[in-house]
């Protein structure tokens, strides 16, 4: 993976470049920022930048055996850990990234290394009820990996996709390398909710934060897929900064999950509208039902359309990312939605999300969830 494989960023790209060419390399970094911004392919093309033997014009050669072994995601120096499972697993059985590397190498070659963790999940077959995990055995093992010398790299380098998903034995372990790393050996967390990280390893990497592609970045990857230039504005205004989004309205088809989501989220609403309190606890049942990342994915779909609905309300539809049918619904949407409730409603959304990190009962978090909602959007009425 080459910088210049990776849509936009290109400021970030030349701070990451400087930073290796001066020799200031952090031993470990926390890379954040959604699927759709290019965090993850920016990691290993750090990695690829940094162990190349023939930098050049700006960027690794690409040819070098480091380059090739390293977009190839096969370096001996280079381990992977991200988040796994599967169906089932028998009591104390072990279950590691190792296991699943030629999987990932094959959605990481398909996407480009742009792919949501449900993306990844879904390649597992994970179906409703488990989700992937980094568990202390994980650590174990790469510390294991981390004690013997480099083969042919410079650096022994770790990049830890989704670190939030590990548990708490195996964050206190990695805490533990942060905190006595070895020489010449790189840490990249690539993560997209950093906030539920410890704090301790957010105090012992230094973050790289990645921002949303630029409107014109995605504009001309529109162009450059056939589109006239007026299509192609609206697509990157639409896809507001995500490159995954841009590549769904391109492909013509919307992200199945977003349609589930937005399904649930108009339910929800039209429910609360109509005091429809027994329908409410039947609606919670059905949410519940959803994996944990899928309920999250929801409540995460459910901030954006509060937020275009407020926009709406506000008089601000000419900023708004939607479209179709959600648009359709958040214009007779928006009067129920203003400075009154607002607040309150996303605040209900952020706390069902904090119950669901924590493992709460999603039977009871939901139920509560849609009789709190029901009470905020009666407020306007």
């Amino acid at each position: 993976m080459q910088f210049k494989d990776i849509t936009g960023q290109e400021e970030l790209k030349r701070h990451l470049i400087r930073s290796i060419d001066s020799g200031r390399v952090s031993h470990a970094q926390l890379f954040t920022g959604a699927a759709g911004t290019g965090a993850l392919p920016l990691a290993l093309a750090y990695v690829q930048y940094l162990n190349c033997t023939d930098r050049r014009n700006g960027d690794s050669c690409g040819v070098c055996p480091n380059c090739r072994q390293t977009a190839e995601l096969a370096h001996p120096d280079l381990h992977w850990i991200f988040p796994v499972n599967k169906q089932g697993k028998k009591s104390g059985e072990t279950v590691l990234s190792d296991d699943f590397l030629p999987a990932f190498r094959r959605l990481f070659a398909r996407t480009g290394g742009y792919f949501t963790p449900q993306t990844w999940f879904d390649e597992l077959d994970l179906g409703k009820t488990l989700k992937g995990v980094i568990t202390a055995k994980e650590a174990d093992r790469t510390i294991e990996k981390l004690t013997l010398k480099s083969f042919e790299a410079e650096y022994k380098s770790v990049i830890v996709w989704l670190p939030e998903t590990m548990n708490e034995d195996a964050a206190n372990k990695l805490l533990k390398i942060l905190e006595e790393p070895w020489d010449k050996t790189l840490f990249l967390l690539v993560s997209e909710q950093p906030d539920r990280l410890l704090k301790t390893i957010l105090s012992r990497t230094q973050e790289i934060a990645v921002p949303r592609l630029k409107p014109e970045t995605l504009a001309a990857e529109a162009q450059r897929a056939g589109r006239s230039e007026a299509e192609a504005r609206t697509m990157a205004r639409l896809a507001a900064g995500d490159l995954l989004e841009l590549r769904h309205l391109l492909e013509g088809t919307g992200d199945a999950q977003r349609t589930e989501n937005f399904r649930l989220f108009c339910a929800l609403m039209r429910l609360s509208y109509n005091d429809k309190h027994l329908e409410l606890i039947g609606w919670a049942e059905e949410a519940a039902q959803l994996s944990r990342e899928q309920q999250r994915g929801f409540l995460r779909d459910s901030l954006r359309l509060l937020r275009e609905s407020y926009l709406l309300h506000a008089g601000l539809g000419s900023i708004s990312g939607l479209w179709g049918d959600e648009a359709a619904f958040c214009r007779n949407f928006a009067p129920f939605i203003g400075n009154d409730n607002i607040e309150p409603l996303i605040g209900e959304i952020e706390t069902a999300m904090a119950q669901l990190t924590q493992n709460g009962n999603p039977t009871i978090v939901f139920t509560h969830f849609a009789l709190s909602v029901s009470k905020m959007i009666n407020r306007l009425k």
